[in-house]
C-alpha cells in the first residue's frame, strides 16, 4: 500500500510586484497550512517524506504543515518537478519514488492538483482549494505502478480539529 497526500500550497498575496515563485502566504494561508497540519498530525499518518515545490508559498506551506505534523526537517525536500501546474511532472516525479517510502506528502500548486484529482481519483468537485489535501491510496507496492486510487478530500473550511 502507499499513500499520498497531496497538498495545494496556502492562500499566497499577488503582489504585483513579486514573481510567482517568490509569492508569500498570507495570513489565510498561514493560517490554513496550521489547520491543516494540526488535523492531518491528529490523523496519526507516519510520514516518510515530504516533498515540495521551491515557489515560496509551497515550501513555506510545506515547512508549516510538516512542523505541525511532527516531521523532522531531514525528511523535507524540495523539487522542480513539483512547480509544475499541469500534474505531469508531478506524477512523474511520484512514480520515480524510491519504494521504501510508504506514505509521503507533497506541496504543489493548481492546475497539477485539480488535474491529479480529477485522474487518479475520479475527483467531481469544480477545484481543490489552497491548502487543501488529497489523500490517495494505492493498493500498489511500487510506486510505478500507480494508477487509480481511493481518495479522501480535507479542505480546510470543512475540517474541524479537537
Amino acid at each position: 500500500m502507499k499513500t499520498w497526500i497531496m497538498m495545494r500550497h496556502g492562500k499566497s498575496s499577488w503582489k504585483l510586484n513579486v514573481s510567482d515563485r517568490d509569492r508569500p502566504l498570507n495570513k489565510r494561508g498561514i493560517d490554513d497550512a496550521r489547520k491543516m497540519g494540526a488535523f492531518l498530525q491528529n490523523q496519526g499518518y507516519a510520514v516518510d517524506a515530504v516533498f515540495s515545490s521551491p515557489a515560496i508559498r509551497a515550501a513555506h506551506t510545506a515547512l508549516i504543515v510538516s512542523r505541525e505534523m511532527n516531521v523532522p526537517m531531514y525528511k523535507i525536500s524540495f523539487s522542480e518537478s513539483l512547480y509544475d501546474f499541469s500534474g505531469e511532472d508531478v506524477l512523474e516525479f511520484i512514480r520515480y519514488l524510491d519504494n521504501t517510502l510508504y506514505t509521503v506528502v507533497t506541496f504543489g500548486h493548481n492546475n497539477a492538483c485539480n488535474s491529479l484529482a480529477y485522474s487518479l481519483a475520479d475527483f467531481t468537485g469544480d477545484n481543490i482549494p489552497t491548502a487543501a489535501a488529497v489523500l490517495f491510496r494505492f493498493d500498489v507496492s511500487l510506486w510505478s505502478e500507480i494508477t487509480k486510487a481511493n481518495a479522501e478530500y480535507f479542505f480546510p473550511k470543512t475540517i474541524d480539529n479537537p
